[in-house]
């Protein structure tokens, strides 16, 4: 039985997990896949809820063994990656499987699923709101947060290979048009 993926990819502080949350309150045969990380738990976080947290040598195991479907280092060396046995679990049950990934591993899963899949990326309306809204989180260094604001200009330019792109300018117009485009991908299967 063939994934049925929807891919939520976006720069960090676009708005990512909110939209995603809301996506499964509204969407009950939509289910999440738990990435893996080798990054600490941040307050609140659970193993196996919000992420798998490994050690960098449990992580290249995984590689080792072709677990992941995709996988990625980015800020400092830290690694996610999406397990296959993610994606397996969730397609047996038959519900669609939503992976909130970085925006290149989004690009390599896409070319994977193909039809099957939708690619939705979430931009903010401008790199400066970006940086406004990272550093009112408050969870970054003056460094850390120089790195995602590079990274993010990066992954702007990978948005036109996705099948939809939303701008969060308005939370809830943006999560209206999420909505309805996650909605019609589904009515399709």
């Amino acid at each position: 039985m063939q994934p049925l993926t929807i891919l939520l990819a976006a720069p960090s502080g676009t708005g990512k997990s909110t939209m995603a949350k809301r996506l499964f309150d509204d969407f009950p045969q939509l289910k999440f896949s738990v990435s893996a990380t080798t990054r600490a738990p941040r307050k609140g976080e659970s193993h196996g809820v919000d992420y798998y947290f490994l050690s960098m040598e449990s992580f290249q195991q995984k590689i080792d063994d072709g677990d992941f479907i995709e996988w990625e280092e980015f800020y400092g060396g830290t690694r996610y990656g999406t397990l296959r046995s993610e994606l397996v679990k969730n397609t047996e049950k038959g519900y669609f499987t939503l992976l909130d990934v970085d925006v290149k591993g989004a690009v390599r899963l896409k070319s994977l699923f193909d039809e099957y899949c939708l690619a939705l990326f979430l931009r903010p309306p401008s790199l400066e709101t970006l940086e406004e809204r990272l550093r009112n989180r408050n969870t970054d260094s003056e460094t850390s947060l120089k790195l995602r604001l590079e990274r993010a200009e990066e992954e702007l330019g990978y948005a036109g290979q996705f099948d939809h792109i939303i701008t969060n300018d308005d939370l809830e117009r943006a999560y209206s048009e999420l909505k309805e485009t996650v909605q019609t991908f589904m009515n399709s299967y």
